[in-house]
């Protein structure tokens, strides 16, 4: 006997977000525009780093665009949680894509510190204070969704990227101008990159635990099992997994052993109600899958695991 307790986002819900990423992909590559005609006229490697950047950025806000769409397509027999996962996927593209950029921009800041170059700062600060004020439109459009799925929070990440970009751009135009020190566009350079790894590895990370089926963050399967076990008539717990379509979506697998009698007098009911209600109210799984067996079950099923 098993049960599907379902309470997963509507797939409406999933993919509500793709008219704030159309504008921000707009304002993105707008600057990005901007700021790669900005570095030409003042030759500002920082300038070009955070065009190079924003660069990425456009092709990473149109993955997570196209991601976001794809999420509101209908289930089907074929894609049961219909495209839900598309957003894990853009993420961990948008994430690898900045890496690269980041160990770029790193690479070419630090070859401009040994060997610096004129930069004209009053260009440097025109372009820097545009790139800026598209960031924080980015920014102020995306503020609001960024904790609702990865796609939303890879986006929103790359944003605050471009702005601090921005914001360093800005300071070396000011050492340049006041104390004629060029190897600040080069440090700028260096900082984008670094701003840029460290967000990028957390984001690659949580992506990649997902497509790998790795347990949810924050759920201890030993929790879980102890949990089950509580329950009365419940004799063990075998096969237990739990895994994660999407962004708050986790989903919760287990075979629960319990005693033969249970099988005839009706105690399965009020058993899984009280496993479905503890795994949604104490470990906040909403989907939930359990199938009931007698021990002499469980004792001939072949590739069960723990």
């Amino acid at each position: 006997m098993s049960h599907d307790h379902d309470h997963a986002p509507s797939v409406a819900d999933a993919g509500k977000h793709w008219r704030k990423l159309a504008i921000v992909l707009a304002i993105t590559a707008t600057v990005m525009v901007v700021e790669v005609i900005g570095a030409i006229i003042s030759g500002s490697v920082a300038l070009l780093a955070d065009a190079a950047h924003m660069l990425t950025d456009v092709a990473g806000l149109s993955l997570a665009l196209v991601a976001a769409l794809l999420s509101r397509r209908p289930v089907s027999d074929q894609r049961t949680w219909g495209f839900r996962r598309a957003e894990v996927v853009a993420a961990a593209a948008q994430a690898a894509v900045l890496l690269a950029v980041g160990t770029y921009v790193l690479y070419e800041g630090i070859g401009r510190l040994f060997n610096p170059e004129p930069v004209a700062s009053g260009a440097m600060v025109i372009f820097g204070v545009i790139g800026l004020l598209g960031n924080a439109i980015g920014i102020a459009i995306l503020a609001g969704s960024r904790g609702d799925n990865l796609n939303t929070r890879a986006a929103f990440l790359e944003v605050i990227n471009d702005a601090l970009g921005s914001v360093a751009v800005l300071v070396a135009a000011g050492f340049i101008y006041w104390s004629d020190f060029l190897r600040a566009d080069a440090i700028a350079s260096i900082l984008i990159g670094v701003l840029i790894i460290p967000r990028t590895l957390r984001l690659l990370r949580d992506s990649i635990d997902v497509l790998l089926e790795s347990t949810p963050r924050g759920l201890d399967l030993g929790d879980v099992r102890t949990r089950m076990m509580d329950v009365d008539h419940v004799y063990g717990v075998h096969d237990l997994h739990a895994t994660q379509v999407a962004t708050g979506l986790p989903v919760l697998t287990a075979h629960v052993v319990v005693r033969e009698e249970c099988f005839h007098d009706g105690h399965l009911k009020s058993m899984l109600d009280e496993l479905q209600n503890a795994m949604e109210s104490e470990f906040d799984v909403e989907h939930s899958t359990i199938q009931f067996e007698c021990h002499q079950h469980a004792e001939h099923e072949t590739g069960a695991h723990p």
